[in-house]
C-alpha cells in the first residue's frame, strides 16, 4: 500500500497543477450530478476528516496505541 502511495505522489509531483485541479473538479461535477449537493459536500467532508484523523493516528504507532488505550482500556478487552 505505501509503494502504491509513494509511486501516486510521484506521479503527482510531475504533473502540472491544471490537470490536477482539472481531474479534482471533474470528479466533483460528477458527484454533484449524481448525488445533489448536500450529500456531496458529506461525502467530502467524510473524506477529509478520514484522511487527517487517518494521517494522524497512524503517522506514529505509539500514537495509536494510546488512543486505543484511550478508547478500549487494555486490561479489559486486550
Amino acid at each position: 500500500m505505501e509503494r502504491l502511495l509513494s509511486r501516486i505522489f510521484e506521479k503527482l509531483q510531475n504533473t502540472k497543477a491544471g490537470v490536477l485541479f482539472a481531474a479534482m473538479f471533474f470528479v466533483v461535477a460528477i458527484l454533484l450530478c449524481i448525488f445533489g449537493f448536500f450529500r456531496t459536500l458529506f461525502i467530502i467532508l467524510f473524506t477529509l476528516v478520514g484522511f487527517f484523523v487517518g494521517s494522524f493516528l497512524f503517522s506514529d504507532s505509539s500514537r495509536f496505541k494510546k488512543f486505543l488505550d484511550r478508547i478500549l482500556p487494555p486490561g479489559r478487552f486486550r
